[in-house]
């Protein structure tokens, strides 16, 4: 197998959650194409590289990393948070149903808006870590490997940035944080 079959095996799948990733990161869709852009060439370099046993932990890690220093280099003084408002609104309204009303839909939106700003506004280490857990889906050990970190960090930042999350959205002491 050719450097080229194994990148379309072994990256193309989760192109989507590293341009998902690399947005909460930037903050942006056009700063995450450039990061994803770059997060390619790397993992195709480094492709030979690559073991069968967790291919998307691999190239996340690699995003994670093009994302922070492609800030670092674009963005030496500040983080901005994502103001990628359409694909918010685009995502939440596909989650509503076909039967819902537009109030309801209003609702969801809002709610949808609020816990996008609450998410974007916690810290990098604990937004990476929300992120890759309950947006995208990676166990512990996945996000340990992305993050190159211990698997008794990644419980606690995530349990901190649960925590943040639910005082940051006004739900602290309702026993509501598991449905956000």
């Amino acid at each position: 197998m050719d450097d080229k079959q194994r990148f379309a095996e072994v990256v193309l799948p989760h192109v989507d959650d590293a341009l998902a990733l690399a947005r909460w990161l930037t903050g942006n869709c056009a700063d995450a194409e450039d990061v994803l852009q770059d997060a390619c060439i790397r993992a195709f370099r480094a492709i030979s590289s690559v073991g069968d046993d967790a291919p998307r932990a691999w190239f996340l890690a690699i995003v994670r990393n093009t994302a922070f220093t492609w800030m670092a280099k674009n963005r030496p003084k500040a983080m901005i948070t994502t103001d990628d408002e359409g694909t918010f609104e685009r995502a939440s309204l596909e989650m509503v149903g076909p039967k819902s009303s537009p109030e309801a839909m209003l609702i969801e939106k809002a709610d949808a808006e609020h816990i996008h700003h609450a998410i974007a506004a916690l810290p990098v280490a604990y937004r990476e870590v929300l992120v890759l857990r309950e947006i995208e889906g990676l166990s512990y050990q996945e996000v340990a490997k992305v993050l190159s970190i211990p698997i008794g960090t990644v419980m606690s930042r995530l349990a901190r940035a649960r925590n943040l999350l639910i005082q940051r959205i006004g739900m602290a002491g309702t026993g509501k944080a598991g449905v956000a």
